[in-house]
């Protein structure tokens, strides 16, 4: 019973306290007007991070925004030194009019309740928190993609009011902090350095105004395993496919000439799948690179078999000749067969009528060497410039020239220094 009266006059004393200091409270006046300017305190405490978008170039994040200030109008004398107060205070005394200068659709956490906390120390400072979750602009440059660090900014200040009559700090204790656990999908969060500055904007005026700003700036990795497993690979396996031309015989037209189109149509549609969810940048990409090289190979592996075709003569085999075993599986006997080679021009005027001679007067009019003087022609025939000498350079030639642009492409891109983190942002 002693406790629960001490509860109602403790209760009772603070509605007292809170009504005198709104008696006579103007909650239009920032604190120390007239002074100086009205310092505020801020830190966040970052919960999650992400998306992070190429295409729109932003980012979004969930985080705890706090702002401290001082308003000597609500200090109070008090056994509590600190009293946590409903939001509907919010609505009678001053706040900050801070806004996020690269912000795009950030808002407040509204479910269950408006996610806002706000507490009044006995020598008048404030403390205001809540729950957001921020959008906001990140310019990037991506001539380095997929192997790009990118810098992603949040800027915070004042709308209205200028470095003379507001100006904000960043906590010394707490700053910027990360929630345990955090991880982003894309990207590796290397570091967030932050800096008190000032920017110049007009605000109706002729000349510029000075603002006093907090800037915060996210410097990300991608991470490149995506890109790696579905792009570079097997890129490298299609252009090293197409050097299986090389070793198809110069007379497999079709099958040579298939397998190069088919590598480009197969290039043509990792490309365009790869680009989906960039912007449409006016310059190259080291993806765009890698690309380009792989096409550039395999074109030339297709303009390699049209120069192998056009210097192919008749007798390398692009002709075929009859040798034993083909006359065999015609149905023929070599001995047949020999005697199709036989000119009618060697037949002699005392032929028997009819113009054909038997098949062995002609025999007997043969030279006794003369079957075999024809196998062997037949044979050499068969197998002069089977394997062209373009073939062979290639064969050695294309890979190595891969393998050296590889080599520059990963030392270029790879090895790229870190952002310069402020220089762009300002």
């Amino acid at each position: 019973m002693h406790r629960r009266h001490a509860n109602l006059a403790l209760s009772q004393n603070i509605s007292a306290v809170l009504e005198n200091l709104l008696k006579d409270y103007d909650n239009m006046q920032r604190p120390a007007s007239g002074v100086g300017p009205t310092r505020v305190r801020t830190n966040m405490l970052i919960r999650s991070m992400g998306p992070i978008s190429e295409l729109d170039m932003e980012y979004s994040m969930d985080c705890y925004f706090r702002q401290m200030w001082r308003d000597e109008r609500l200090s109070f004398n008090s056994s509590i030194d600190q009293l946590s107060l409903n939001i509907k205070m919010l609505e009678g005394i001053w706040k900050p009019d801070t806004y996020f200068l690269n912000g795009r659709g950030s808002y407040v956490h509204m479910i269950t309740r408006p996610n806002k906390l706000i507490r009044l120390s006995s020598n008048g400072s404030i403390l205001y928190s809540m729950r957001l979750t921020i959008k906001a602009k990140c310019p990037m440059l991506l001539q380095h993609f997929p192997m790009d660090k990118q810098t992603c900014p949040l800027i915070i200040g004042s709308y209205a009011y200028t470095d003379r009559d507001l100006v904000y700090e960043w906590d010394q204790e707490i700053n910027v902090g990360l929630a345990r656990g955090i991880y982003l999908s894309q990207f590796d969060l290397i570091s967030f350095p932050f800096r008190n500055a000032t920017v110049h904007r007009k605000s109706g005026k002729k000349n510029a105004e000075e603002y006093s700003i907090l800037q915060v700036n996210f410097n990300l990795q991608r991470h490149t395993g995506y890109f790696m497993i579905n792009v570079y690979l097997p890129c490298t396996l299609i252009v090293v496919l197409s050097w299986v031309s090389f070793w198809i015989n110069r007379e497999a037209t079709a099958d040579r000439v298939s397998l190069g189109i088919t590598s480009v149509l197969t290039l043509s549609t990792i490309s365009i799948e790869s680009r989906t969810s960039l912007p449409k940048v006016s310059y190259a990409t080291a993806l765009d690179w890698f690309l380009l090289v792989s096409f550039g190979f395999v074109i030339a592996t297709l303009l390699e078999f049209a120069s192998v075709h056009f210097f192919t003569k008749v007798g390398s085999g692009e002709f075929p000749v009859l040798d034993d075993s083909n006359a065999e599986r015609e149905g023929r006997s070599p001995e047949e067969d020999e005697w199709e080679d036989v000119e009618l021009e060697e037949l002699s005027p005392d032929d028997p009528p009819g113009g054909l001679a038997s098949r062995d007067a002609i025999k007997h009019r043969l030279p006794s060497n003369g079957s075999k003087d024809l196998h062997q022609r037949r044979s050499s025939a068969s197998s002069i410039n089977s394997v062209s000498m373009i073939d062979r350079v290639s064969r050695v030639l294309f890979p190595l020239l891969f393998g050296v642009l590889s080599l520059f492409y990963w030392t270029l891109y790879w090895s790229q220094p870190p952002p310069n983190t402020w220089a762009l942002t300002d």
